[in-house]
């Protein structure tokens, strides 16, 4: 049988940015009524392909077809005009307005000279039910759910005739049930012939919709796979960019002997802490002096459980005990006094501030913890802000440097500074490595190890398997908002972590 020809080709697509290659020479297809997985860690390139098939992005060489015909879109009007369509993670659709007003916004028909409002929901109405969705088009959008709106997103997407519609971490907000919905209308509109690209961390949610697979890594194609045809170790694999040389039998671990568990109370100890539409309920515990590793996927809830634990997000079920105390932790002041810090993997828009000093960002949490009515002396921030510096090898070596000035690794060692400034007994570091030099992240990695061996407990969060091997006594492993292992790092192997990522479980894993 001779194969369709693409809804979408996009042919050796390269495109850089000022010192990134973000795209190089990518090759990418999509078949009419199949569903299309685009998979890949941070910075594989995933959006900046999507970017470049809609028109956001311009690219720099290569050819992109639709439908069989070559096209060069200035921006997302013209990729819609086209019949390519795209519904985002963050719906971007208007609460205040009703259903109808909001599948039909810009498109509305018209009768002398002013919008047919009948005719709208009309409109609205048979879009609807042509996805079988019961819902009221003359209904406030914001009196709907997430999930709904989602759906909402997806009729007004499927109104402009859409060939091509993608999908961007649709399900990252839904529970079960909305997501076996949202898997409903997407088989229908796969079944009318449109060519869908469902982009998702979710392991088993991709083995459960795709058809088709595409695996970027750093900017380059790995390959175009069949999804039956490639098991899941094999795809973790090829999106990490590791190579399992023997899959040994992973026995089952008892806890180590790292810390004397049935003489000490844990620092902390979480049981069952969840929040629906971010993680499912989790056990864990945090000794004294015990790092303990996060592992898993981008998307598999490590930032999730971070946030939580820190009070960025409350948890809806489940307790929390620090030293033993039932507590509450609801805000990030909260944590802090218990003396629960997080480093966020985001330190540019969650962490820095660039405008201001070394001194300045050193100082803030502290500051921050005795109430801006009893400010620090500058001649205790100077003091405490070289100490660290000189602690950090921060350079330049000058409190009075702005942030911006410095490099990537030094203004990660800044905001660790932060946070040791104010004593905590819990450390959650959230890829603290992440975009620095090598020389800069085995100082950081350097600098764990010590606080641990000194009795600060430290929750590691990292995308490098190694580097969370490397530094943990124990390792827990997250899956699709799930925690599926927690074993002790004893001779655990970068491909027995990999396995337990890729089945679940340790007994998956060996299966």
């Amino acid at each position: 049988m001779t194969e369709p020809q693409p809804a979408v080709a996009m042919e050796n697509i390269s495109i850089s940015f000022p010192g990134v290659k973000a795209l190089d020479d990518v090759s990418f297809r999509m078949f009419p009524g199949e569903v299309h997985s685009l998979m890949g860690e941070n910075g594989a390139g995933k959006s900046t392909l999507i970017k470049a098939l809609t028109g956001v992005y311009r690219i720099d060489s290569g050819v992109i077809t639709v439908g069989g015909e070559s096209v060069s879109f200035s921006g997302t009007a013209e990729a819609q005009a086209a019949g390519v369509s795209t519904v985002y993670q963050e719906v971007n659709l208007l609460t205040n307005l009703t259903v109808a007003e909001n599948i039909l916004l810009g498109r509305e028909p018209r009768r002398f000279g002013g919008i047919d409002w009948k005719a709208t929901r009309r409109r609205a109405s048979e879009l609807l039910h042509r996805l079988h969705l019961d819902i009221d088009p003359n209904s406030r959008l914001g009196s709907h759910s997430l999930a709904v709106q989602q759906l909402v997103a997806i009729a007004r997407a499927t109104d402009i005739n859409a060939r091509v519609l993608i999908l961007d971490e649709p399900t990252s907000s839904l529970d079960a049930d909305e997501v076996q919905e949202l898997f409903r209308i997407i088989r229908n509109l796969k079944d009318a012939g449109v060519a869908i690209l469902f982009v998702s961390h979710f392991l088993d949610q991709v083995y459960e919709i795709s058809d088709r697979l595409t695996v970027l890594r750093n900017g380059k194609l790995v390959g175009e796979y069949l999804t039956d045809e490639i098991l899941r170790i094999e795809l973790v694999q090829k999106m990490i960019g590791k190579e399992l040389t023997v899959l040994e039998a992973l026995e089952r671990k008892t806890k180590a002997q790292s810390v004397d568990e049935e003489a000490l109370v844990p620092y902390l100890s979480a049981i069952g802490l969840g929040r629906k539409g971010s993680i499912e309920p989790i056990d864990l515990e945090v000794y004294e002096g015990e790092v303990v590793g996060l592992a898993g996927l981008l998307g598999s809830g490590r930032t999730e459980l971070a946030r939580i634990l820190a009070g960025v997000d409350r948890a809806d079920a489940g307790t929390l005990t620090v030293e033993g105390i039932p507590k509450r932790i609801r805000t990030p002041r909260q944590a802090i006094r218990d003396r629960i810090v997080y480093s966020s993997e985001n330190r540019r828009a969650e962490g820095i501030l660039d405008d201001l000093t070394v001194r300045d960002n050193i100082a803030l949490a502290l500051q921050a913890d005795r109430g801006w009515f009893r400010p620090i002396p500058k001649k205790r921030q100077t003091e405490l802000a070289e100490s660290y510096i000189q602690a950090l090898n921060i350079r330049p070596a000058d409190p009075d440097a702005l942030l911006r000035n410095l490099s990537g690794g030094n203004q990660q060692k800044v905001l660790l500074a932060r946070w040791l400034a104010i004593a905590p007994r819990l450390l959650i570091l959230d890829e603290p490595t992440r975009g620095i030099d090598v020389g800069a992240k085995a100082e950081i990695q350097k600098l764990v190890s010590n606080l641990a061996e000194n009795g600060m407990s430290v929750l590691y969060i990292s995308a490098e398997l190694d580097e969370v091997l490397r530094l943990s006594h124990r390792v827990a492993v997250m899956r699709d908002r799930r925690m599926v292992a927690d074993i002790e790092n004893d001779d655990l192997s970068t491909d027995n972590l990999l396995a337990i990522i890729a089945e679940g479980s340790e007994t998956e894993a060996v299966a």
